[in-house]
């Protein structure tokens, strides 16, 4: 896994050994093309080659468009669709030589429906499903599928940043609890089971779709 918090990702390492699974842990940061290329081939080094991409790093901030500022557009662009974009040319050329690979992109039911105070995120986020669907055009003859998993509002530390850049944070959060037809926001272990589905080989003659895991916060067609 890369991630730009080194300690934290060598945490859930641990936590994936220790329940005997297999797992490495590299600094990248995915907005610099280098640092990408340097981990993939750190970890294909390690593991072997990558047969399954799950792009799932994202920032937010809440604020009206209007009152948001070009740097905070750069972060946005550049860790939510620039960084997908810097992982997907990475990985391809691999799974493209062996015939097989499975991607999953994690975009945003924000950027289904609209989002208000995430005009950039939700930008990002549909390029990021318009991205797939082309890539899933593009691969589909050597064996390689890409989708894409929509999350709602999920408990995690993203949210609870996106949260305190409210005029309201409590007011925020209860805003989307009451939103959501299940009642209750997502946990992270929600996402598990349909992005493990897309990467494996169960979901081998699904490529292109955009799957919404939000409680039915959206229910488009």
């Amino acid at each position: 896994m890369f991630d730009l918090n080194e300690e934290a990702a060598q945490k859930v390492a641990e936590a994936i050994r220790a329940e005997g699974g297999a797992a490495q842990a590299f600094r990248c940061d995915i907005t610099n093309l280098a640092e990408v290329d340097a981990a993939v081939g750190g970890a294909e080094a390690a593991l072997g080659p990558i047969g399954v991409l799950v792009n799932n790093a994202g920032w937010d901030v809440f604020k009206p468009f209007i009152k948001t500022e070009p740097a905070q557009w750069d972060k946005l662009i550049g860790i939510n669709l620039v960084g997908a974009l810097h992982m997907l040319h990475a990985v391809l050329p691999g799974m493209a030589e062996r015939k097989y690979g499975r991607i999953v992109n994690i975009a945003s039911d924000a950027a289904r429906g609209g989002s208000s105070g995430e005009a950039v995120y939700s930008a990002c986020k549909g390029g990021l499903m318009a991205l797939s669907k082309t890539l899933a055009r593009e691969h589909a003859r050597q064996g390689i599928t890409v989708n894409v998993v929509c999350p709602g509002p999920t408990d995690t530390a993203l949210l609870a940043g996106v949260a305190e850049g409210a005029r309201d944070p409590a007011k925020l959060l209860e805003a989307f609890r009451s939103a959501i037809p299940l009642g209750r926001l997502g946990q992270p272990e929600d996402l598990a089971s349909a992005i493990v589905f897309f990467g494996s080989d169960e979901a081998s003659f699904i490529t292109g779709q955009v799957l919404s895991v939000s409680a039915g916060l959206t229910m488009h067609g």
